[in-house]
Parts: C-alpha cells; structure tokens; sequence
C-alpha cells in the first residue's frame, strides 16, 4: 500500500511538471510563434531555419537583445500574460514591454527626449557611402524591437533607396488615410480632437497639394461603445479592402497613430515658429529573429522600408529634429496592401492637440517631395 501510494504521488508531481512546462511553453509560444510547430514541438524545418537565422543575427545588434528577452521571459513567464491594458485617453504599455524597453531603448528619442532635450537643429544630407555602412544605418536611423531583427541583406539603404515610389497626380483616390486607434488622442483634447481630426487636418494638405486623398474615419477599435484593441487591426483590415476593392487607383496607404509614452517625456519640437509634436515611421518586418512569420507575409516590405526611409532622409534635410527614429516591430500592421505603406505615430498623450495638428504641415511636405520624387 504504502509502495502504491509513493508511486501515485510521483505520477502526481509528473504530471505538475508536466503541465507547468507545458504552460511555459504555451506562454513562450505566444510570444515567438516560429519556434515551434503545430504540434507543441520542435520541427526539424524550424530547427533548421533556426541555425540559418542565427549565423545570419550574429551580425544584428538587436539579436543580441532578442537573446535577453528570451531570457527575460524564462525567468519572468508570468508578464507574458499581461496583455496591453489600453484606456479610452492613451496607450498603456505592458509590464513587459516596459521590461524590454527599458534596455533596449535606454538612449533612443522616446525615451530621452523631454522639454528640455537637444535636438538637432542643422540640416543633414548623408552620402550613400555612409548610409551603406550597416552599423551607421542602424545606429542613426532605427529602433529595432527585440521580436524581429534586422540584417544587413536587408537593410540595405543602396536597394531601399533605389526604389521607385513616384507616383503622378490624377483625378481618382490616390491616397488612403485611416486611423487603427481611433480614439488616441492628446493631453488638452476636446470632444473629437483626436487622430482622426489630425488625419483630416493631413488629408486637407495634401488635397491643396493636388493629391486625390480619401479618408477613412471608420472606428475601428470601439466595440458596443467600449474601447477594444485586440482586433482593430483585424477589423481595419477588413475596411481598407473593401475601400482599395472600390477604388483600386489608391497606391499609398496610412494609418495615423498617436504614441504612448512615459508622462515625463514630451516630443515637441519647433518648425516655421509653430510648437510641433515630433513623429515617428513605424514599420512591421512580419519576422522574428527565428524566421519570417509565413502568414504574416508582406510582398511590399521592403517597399515599405524604402518608403519610410526616404521620408525620414528627406526630415533630416528639410526638417531636422522632427523625426524620431524609425521603430522595426515583428508583426506586419496591415503594411502588406500596397507599396507606399506606412504607420506614423504624431506625437504622444504629453502633446497637445495643436503641437499634434502642426505636424501635418511637415509631414505633407515630405509625402509631397517622396511621392513627386523631388
């Protein structure tokens, strides 16, 4: 009885082991889904793209980072489980988010800039024999999240900017502008004074620019009047088809955010005079530092990458200080539609309404100059 009784004990303890390793392994799964199959294991085609991935990421800074989070999250599984707690005024970042950010972006504009930051004030125009330097590239004009990474083959400014994403005016919708997050909005914001009103204030400069815009005002994160983010983009998606099905001429697509941030950082700088909430170019690689996400394919990504690239270029010459680094993030945000696609984030929640609408101006102005290829 007493043998009988030891051997059902440690079929017990078996058994609990089992059951946390595979919630570690769930919880891990969520959050780098390539690293195994359907089936809960390892598949050799996985542990191949495995190796190919990490003598290629030896090479990525950010690897190296992607290599702490892993660890980071072996020995802290429970943050896996927060989710991004979103409110009706602002973006709240997730515990471990903050954890990841923290180290990875100690130096990066978001996380240095306040009202008293220096920033930039002269012009830059940088040779192609400098932005092919790999390390510089990265250093001066990308965040890279640690849930992708960025090699050299693709980050390659020569291609990027080789690209062709001119485009001429004519009569039909060229131009779509949506908002994923409709009801971000800024510190001083009255009722309707959100990214959706900062979409149109852009809509309406680059309509007197001679651009054919249509602007999407759908909201696409309430549901029965209550926020809901964890399928706006799902939702959006659904949308922008049914929009670029009816008018098939639009070749530039935009999702207007606005970013969340600690309280004591304040992206603000001036242009022509006016106070101006500094923006950033958002791009999703649809890739981890395992592997790209197969259905997460984007065929435009490097399009996108060009595109975001030539209007940060054309930012530091006209207009430096404005922009903040370029963000890489591992899934795709509905950047696959077209080739001219991009997320831009106009300012925080610490910005005002008027600094975030002061924006457009600049912003017009670069989509005007990279479009017409000037």
């Amino acid at each position: 009885m007493y043998a009988a009784e030891n051997h059902i004990q440690l079929l017990k303890n078996n058994l609990s082991n089992e059951v946390w390793e595979s919630g570690c392994e769930w919880v891990w799964q969520q959050i780098f889904p390539l690293s195994m199959d359907l089936t809960g294991k390892h598949s050799n085609q996985t542990l191949q793209t495995q190796k190919k991935w990490s003598s290629i990421n030896t090479m990525d800074p950010a690897y190296d980072q992607y290599e702490k989070a892993r660890e980071f999250y072996r020995t802290h599984e429970y943050l896996a489980w927060i989710g991004e707690d979103e409110s009706d005024e602002e973006t709240i970042r997730s515990a471990s988010e903050e954890a990841l950010d923290q180290s990875e972006n100690a130096n990066s504009p978001a996380n240095t800039d306040s009202a008293s930051a220096k920033i930039s004030d002269q012009p830059m125009i940088y040779p192609m024999q400098q932005l092919m330097d790999y390390d510089f590239l990265m250093k001066h004009f990308y965040n890279v999240h640690t849930s992708t990474t960025a090699d050299r083959e693709l980050m390659n400014a020569k291609n990027l900017l080789s690209k062709d994403l001119t485009l001429e005016k004519e009569d039909a919708p060229q131009i779509l502008i949506y908002h994923t997050h409709s009801q971000e909005s800024y510190k001083n914001s009255k009722k309707d004074e959100n990214v959706v009103a900062v979409g149109q204030k852009l809509t309406d400069l680059l309509t007197e620019k001679g651009w054919n815009v249509y602007h999407d005002t759908t909201v696409y994160d309430l549901a029965v009047g209550k926020l809901d983010r964890s399928r706006a983009y799902t939702y959006a998606l659904e949308g922008i088809n049914e929009i670029l099905a009816r008018y098939p001429s639009i070749q530039v697509v935009l999702d207007i955010h606005r970013d969340g941030v600690g309280e004591d950082v304040y992206l603000k700088t001036e242009i022509g005079g006016q106070p101006s909430a500094r923006i950033m170019f958002f791009n999703g690689l649809s890739q981890t530092p395992e592997g790209p996400i197969s259905y997460l394919a984007n065929p435009f990504r490097e399009d996108n990458l060009a595109f975001s690239l030539k209007l940060q270029l054309k930012a530091e010459e006209y207009y430096p200080g404005f922009t903040r680094k370029i963000y890489l993030k591992g899934l795709r945000y509905n950047q696959h539609l077209r080739a001219r696609s991009a997320l831009v984030e106009v300012g925080a929640q610490t910005n005002t309404f008027e600094e975030a609408c002061n924006a457009m101006m600049p912003l017009a102005e670069l989509l005007d100059m990279v479009l017409q290829g000037k």
